[in-house]
C-alpha cells in the first residue's frame, strides 16, 4: 500500500473544505465579524495545514492500484467528516462532540437531518458553512477531488470508475474521464439556474445561496426553522419541486437534452418509471393529506403531496408541512420512495430508481419462464437488452440493502430508539433522505436521539452515500491483512 500517493490525493479533498470554510469566514466579516469567526478561521488552519502537507512532502506519483483507489475514497470522506465538524464543535452551543459530527456527516452526504431545535439561532457563517457541505457533499469529495486532478491519467480513470457505478457511468454516452467533468457542468448549472430562479422569486441573497446549494445537492439543509414554508411563496415552492425533480434525474441525460436541443433523451424507461412513480405516490399522499383534514382543499392537498413526494424522492429533507401528526399509512406510503429515490447518475441517494426498475423486469422476467419455459424471456431498458451479469450484482445489492436496514433497525432498537423511528430512521438515513417522523420529523431534530442512536444513524448515512461496496472493500482489507498476520 503506497500511503504516499494515498496521502496526496487526500490532501486535495482537505483542500476543498479548507476553501470552503474561508469562504464561511468571509461571510463572517460580512456580517460584522459574526460569532462563528474564530472557529471558522482556525478550522481553516488546521483543514488547510493537514490538506497541503502531503503536497510539500510527497512527490507527484500517477500510479494507484485498485486497493489505494478504495482507500483513498473511503478515507477522502472520513476525513472531511472529521475536519468538518471542527467549526460546529470550536462554536459550541448545541454542538456537543456527538452533535457536531452527526451534523458534518448529515451535510456532507446530502441527507439533510439535524440535532439543530432552534436553526436560525445559528449565525450566518455557520449557517453558509452547513449549505457548502451540502455543495461539496453532493458533487461529491472524490469527484472535487478529480476535477483538481491535473491531466488526464491512469490514475484519474481509475478513481473515477471506483466513485461512479456502473449504472451512473451508463447515461453519459461519452468517454469515462469526460463524465466527470459533463456531471460538474450539470451540477454547477443547477446551482447558478435554482440561485437565480430564488432571487427572481423574492427569496433574499443569503437564503437564495445557502437554498440553491442545498436544493442542487438534494441536500435538505435550509436557513429557517420552518424550512421553505417559511417564504409563505408558491413560486418558491414550485421553484424548489422543479430543481429538486431536475436534481434527481441522471445529469448525463439533462446534458444530452442541453446539447442536442432536444427531449428525446428524457424519452427513455428509467425516466418514465421514475416519473410516473412520483406522480401515483404524490396523488395518494395528496388524497389521504385531504382525507385526513390535513389540507383544506385538494389543490392544497395535491401541492403538498407533490412536494413532499418530491422531497423524498429526490432525497431533499425539505418541508412546508409538518408530519408529525400524518396518519402512519401515508408515511409508509412515502417509504416506498425513501428506499427508491432518484436516478443513478443524480445527487440523490437510496438504491436508485433503476434497481427497482430492473427489479421488477426481473421479477416479470421469472414469472414469464415459470409460465412459458421454453420462451426467451430477456430484461430489456429500452432498446439495450441486458446480459445476466449486468443484472445480477445489482439484485445482490438490493438485498444487501434491505440487510443493512434491518440490522440499524435492530441496532437502533437495542440503543433505545423507540420502534417507530428506528425503521423509518434507518430507511431515511440510509436513503440519504433525511427528516423522519414525528419528533424526528420535517419540522423535528435528531437531538434527542441517544448517542449510540446518533452514530448508527451517521454510519447508515455514510453507506447509502457511497453506495456500501467502497466500506467492504476496505473492511475486507483490513482482515485480510490481519489473517496474514
Amino acid at each position: 500500500m503506497n500511503w504516499k500517493v494515498i496521502s496526496r490525493n487526500i490532501g486535495y479533498a482537505l483542500l476543498v473544505s479548507a476553501l470552503f470554510m474561508l469562504l464561511s469566514a468571509g461571510v463572517a466579516l460580512a456580517d460584522g465579524h459574526d460569532s462563528a469567526l474564530a472557529a471558522l478561521l482556525i478550522s481553516f488552519l488546521i483543514t488547510f495545514i493537514v490538506g497541503i502537507f502531503p503536497f510539500i512532502f510527497v512527490r507527484e506519483t500517477p500510479a494507484i492500484s485498485l486497493k489505494e483507489g478504495y482507500v483513498i475514497i473511503f478515507l477522502s470522506w472520513m476525513l472531511s467528516f472529521i475536519f468538518g465538524m471542527l467549526p460546529y464543535a470550536l462554536w459550541g452551543g448545541p454542538f456537543t462532540l456527538q452533535n457536531a459530527w452527526f451534523e458534518s456527516v448529515s451535510g456532507f452526504t446530502t441527507t439533510g437531518a439535524t440535532i439543530l431545535d432552534d436553526i436560525e439561532a445559528l449565525p450566518k457563517s455557520l449557517l453558509f458553512w452547513r449549505a457548502s457541505t451540502h455543495f461539496i457533499g453532493g458533487l461529491g469529495v472524490v469527484v472535487f477531488l478529480l476535477l483538481l486532478i491535473p491531466g488526464s491519467n491512469q490514475m484519474k480513470m481509475r478513481l473515477t470508475n471506483m466513485e461512479l457505478t456502473s449504472l451512473s457511468r451508463g447515461g453519459y454516452s461519452t468517454r469515462t474521464n469526460k463524465t466527470v467533468y459533463i456531471f460538474a457542468y450539470v451540477y454547477l448549472a443547477l446551482l447558478v439556474l435554482s440561485f437565480v430562479s430564488y432571487l427572481l422569486a423574492g427569496m433574499p441573497v443569503f437564503d437564495a445561496a445557502c437554498h440553491a446549494m442545498s436544493v442542487s445537492a438534494t441536500g435538505g439543509f435550509s436557513t429557517r426553522n420552518a424550512s421553505i414554508a417559511a417564504f409563505n411563496s408558491r413560486w418558491i415552492e414550485g421553484i424548489t419541486m422543479v430543481f429538486m425533480y431536475l436534481s434527481s434525474l441522471h445529469f448525463g441525460i439533462i446534458y444530452l437534452a442541453v446539447i442536442t436541443r432536444s427531449i428525446k433523451p428524457y424519452d427513455n424507461p428509467v425516466v418514465r418509471f421514475y416519473t410516473g412513480s412520483i406522480i401515483v405516490v404524490a396523488l395518494i399522499v395528496g388524497a389521504g393529506l385531504k382525507g385526513n383534514g390535513i389540507c383544506a382543499t385538494w389543490g392544497d392537498a395535491v401541492w403538498n403531496g407533490f412536494f413532499e413526494t418530491l422531497c423524498v424522492t429526490s432525497t431533499s429533507g425539505f418541508a412546508i408541512l409538518d408530519n408529525a401528526e400524518w396518519p402512519m399509512w401515508i408515511v409508509m406510503v412515502l417509504m416506498f420512495s425513501a428506499v427508491m429515490c432518484g436516478s443513478a447518475g443524480s445527487t440523490s441517494g437510496g438504491v436508485k430508481v433503476d434497481r427497482i426498475l430492473l427489479l421488477f423486469k426481473s421479477v416479470g422476467r421469472r414469472v414469464n419462464r415459470i409460465l412459458h419455459p421454453s420462451s426467451v424471456n430477456e430484461v430489456r431498458l429500452g432498446k439495450r437488452v441486458l446480459r445476466e451479469e449486468e443484472v445480477s450484482p445489482h439484485l445482490l445489492y438490493l438485498a444487501l440493502y434491505g440487510l443493512l436496514i434491518a440490522v440499524s433497525v435492530v441496532l437502533s432498537l437495542a440503543v433505545g430508539v423507540d420502534h417507530q423511528n428506528s425503521f423509518i430512521a434507518s430507511v431515511t438515513s440510509l436513503g440519504n433522505v433525511g427528516p423522519a417522523y414525528g419528533a424526528l420529523g420535517t419540522m423535528g431534530s435528531f437531538n434527542g436521539i441517544p448517542a449510540l442512536g446518533k452514530l448508527i444513524f451517521t454510519v447508515d448515512m455514510f453507506l447509502g452515500r457511497i453506495e456500501i461496496y467502497p466500506v467492504l472493500a476496505v473492511v475486507a482489507m483490513i482482515f485480510a491483512k490481519r489473517a496474514r498476520e
